[in-house]
């Protein structure tokens, strides 16, 4: 590795062992990258240095209006951040900033200030609740946060189980210790840290089956690795191109296709803070969208939209998150005349690596490896399978897992490897075409929602004697999270109750990941040493 800039060695001290990694792969000359390397500088300063600094860089809807922030103006906002981050707030290279805030233009230059200043980002996404808080910012230790006000009130609860995080700072506010009073009076400029190529420039939290958040480490040519890949050699944006969408900076997918995408090729992106699919269709309208990123459900909520009243100037639409069902791209071909630009991704890899521009799809299947990944399907001992065979789907690429000191690093990492948790087939042109989680993830519009977790949440009420919590089919979702529930003695089943148990969660974790549909059953299924059979349940859903 190269000499890092990180005086906080946190991150590289907490890296997964060498002989973990997986084999990184930099075959394609646009993925070559020098030994020194700051992203937030490649996707901002050099932008602005190459001429784009009086053209729009993020629209923002402001009183009903479509307002522009320059590239210069992105710049300057950023530069006065990453000036307040290391003269006022105590901030230096490698200190891990927990950030939380809507698709806004302030959250996007606090992302490029913290990692302009050599700080490593911890993005957290705006539903999240107070427990969920605590565990990422106590695995990642993180000593100060920037905070949405309007967001404050679950991170202040965080806050005493948190012992490392010593200052929150609030944004879009005008309170005199907010962040923009901070940075008022600010010199435009500012000295960008000479961070390293592998230096740590973000985790990303991502919660697995069990519910315990893994946070991913990424590097700063891991960044760019993600621009220069999937958008370059499939997306193919241009300057003249406006992005819009669904899914939250802090999701990776989010990051790509809402911020770092557009920054690297010089277009312009459309942030709003909270969008459905009427408003989003509408966004895609006023702000003349060319490219659209969300998740199934919104492109199959959307198909009446767009046929009813136009789809603006829209070119390309991205789906990823969930599975792309066929039925939903035809419907969105046949209302809107465009064919969606399915793709897998996957937090650990930091972006979509199968995929298929739209002149390549093939009916069922999510596309062909981007160039610059290799994947394979494999058995359970990691021997490659034929064409047409279910197996686990193994990745290879510029990007892989790094986990932040956790023992999962070897079940995701084996031989190289990436092993996503997807079963996969392939066929003989190389085509790859999903199946199924192979884990207990359930997949709702685009969220990843662990049913251990929602499991413990229910499990605090009162109500509640047993629980398991599984994915479901759902026409409009892709699945939901379907609880089944044992009750304690004295309470009886009913549609009352039903709601109030949906209340509980929600109060208790992210809105989200409550579960929408409830059955009362008078026994779990269990293995003879106790282990819920959750298997069980998804197929007694699916004999109904």
């Amino acid at each position: 590795m190269n000499s890092s800039a990180h005086t906080d060695s946190f991150a590289r001290d907490n890296l997964p062992p060498r002989k973990q990694w997986p084999e990184l792969v930099f075959e394609r000359p646009e993925l070559q990258y020098p030994p020194r390397l700051n992203c937030a500088v490649e996707l901002l300063d050099r932008m602005v240095a190459a001429g784009h600094g009086e053209r729009p860089a993020i629209w923002a809807p402001v009183d009903g209006r479509a307002v522009a922030c320059t590239y210069r103006q992105l710049l300057t906002r950023a530069n006065r951040i990453a000036r307040a981050l290391s003269e006022d707030l105590g901030l230096v290279p490698g200190n891990r900033v927990l950030l939380r805030g809507p698709n806004n233009p302030m959250m996007a230059a606090c992302w490029l200030g913290i990692v302009k200043a050599g700080g490593i980002v911890v993005a957290t996404m705006p539903l999240l609740r107070a427990k969920e808080l605590t565990q990422i910012s106590v695995k990642a230790r993180c000593s100060l946060a920037l905070c949405d006000a309007r967001l404050l009130d679950e991170l202040e609860l965080a806050r005493p189980n948190c012992p490392d995080l010593k200052r929150i700072i609030a944004f879009s506010s005008d309170g005199s210790a907010a962040l923009e009073a901070l940075i008022e009076g600010k010199p435009d400029t500012f000295d960008n840290v000479d961070t390293a190529t592998d230096d740590v420039a973000l985790i990303a939290f991502t919660s697995g089956t069990t519910g315990q958040p893994k946070g991913t480490m990424h590097f700063h040519r891991d960044v760019l690795a993600m621009c220069d890949a999937f958008p370059r050699s499939v997306l193919k944006p241009r300057a003249s191109d406006i992005f819009c969408g669904t899914p939250p900076l802090a999701f990776t997918f989010g990051l790509g296709g809402m911020l770092c995408f557009p920054l690297r090729f010089g277009a312009s992106t459309v942030l709003v803070e909270r969008l459905l699919p009427d408003t989003l269709m509408q966004t895609i309208r006023d702000f003349k969208a060319t490219i659209c990123f969300t998740a199934p459900t919104f492109w199959r909520l959307m198909a009446p939209l767009a046929q009813k009243d136009g789809i603006g100037r829209l070119k390309k639409c991205v789906s990823a998150g969930e599975a792309l069902p066929d039925a939903t791209r035809q419907l969105w071909k046949q209302a809107s005349g465009i064919e969606i630009i399915d793709g897998i991704g996957a937090t650990e890899m930091i972006h979509i690596f199968i995929s298929s521009p739209p002149d390549g799809v093939r009916r069922g299947a999510i596309g062909k490896v981007v160039p610059g990944y290799r994947a394979r399907i494999v058995d359970e001992n990691g021997k490659p399978l034929p064409p047409g065979t279910v197996g686990k789907l193994a990745v290879q690429g510029p990007t892989g897992c790094r986990y932040l000191d956790d023992p999962r690093q070897s079940q995701y990492v084996q031989d190289g490897w990436n092993l996503t948790g997807d079963a996969f087939s392939m066929d003989a042109d190389g085509y790859f075409f999903y199946q199924a989680r192979t884990d207990d993830m359930i997949i709702s519009a685009g969220y990843n929602i662990a049913g251990p977790e929602v499991e413990e949440a229910l499990l605090q009420h009162p109500a509640v004697a047993e629980c398991g919590v599984v994915g479901v089919p759902d026409e409009e979702r892709g699945q939901i999270a379907k609880a089944y529930v044992v009750l304690r003695e004295g309470h009886a089943p009913n549609a009352a109750l039903a709601r109030d148990l949906q209340d509980f969660v929600k109060r208790s974790v992210a809105p989200y990941k409550y579960p929408r549909a409830i059955e009362f059953i008078t026994a779990l299924p269990r293995t003879e040493t106790g282990k819920l059979q959750r298997f069980k349940l998804r197929q007694g859903n699916e004999t109904k």
